[in-house]
């Protein structure tokens, strides 16, 4: 009885804690394809920190955690079960983890290595599935940042036309 669990040095990952990327609800309930997964990670690190935002019929809920560099998300695996080995065939960047009823979870894993334990229930509902995902070949820019590249490009815009129709 007083043995330890084989999980016991997992590292725990949780909701909310300084490796959360966001939520996204309603989430997949396992009937998104892997380049939906892809899709909605990676709009979730398009967001600027501490922001909501709609699409793709999902709501995003961008947690206020800042990383280093975010690169895109390419799908590395599917899987079940709440511990996950990081050891196997190179280094993961996302964790997007799916809960009955909750919605989906995401993580930054990018530095991680070994036995990660997942949460088994949220909100009430158990967890269905999880998906990794490698980092891509070039960063997302950070939503504060594109949205000043917008605003920019639009005022050199604005200065273009008012010079031209002189």
């Amino acid at each position: 009885m007083l043995a330890p669990s084989h999980d016991a040095r997992a590292f725990a990952l949780g909701f909310g804690d300084s490796r959360e990327l966001g939520l996204i609800w309603p989430g997949t309930q396992r009937k998104s394809s892997k380049q939906d997964r892809e899709i909605y990670v990676n709009h979730l690190l398009g967001m600027g920190l501490g922001t909501i935002n709609i699409a793709n019929g999902q709501v995003y809920f961008r947690s206020s955690h800042g990383f280093k560099s975010l690169r895109s998300a390419v799908w590395a695996a599917n899987g079940g079960g709440r511990i996950l080995d990081l050891r196997g065939d190179g280094l993961y960047t996302y964790l997007f983890a799916t809960y009955k009823g909750y919605g989906s979870e995401v993580w930054y894993v990018g530095n991680l290595s070994g036995l990660i334990r997942i949460p088994f229930l949220a909100g009430g509902g158990a967890l269905t599935g999880w998906t990794l995902f490698r980092g891509g070949t070039s960063a997302v820019p950070e939503g504060g940042v594109t949205v000043m590249f917008l605003g920019v490009a639009l005022g050199v815009l604005a200065l273009a036309r008012r010079f031209l129709m002189r």
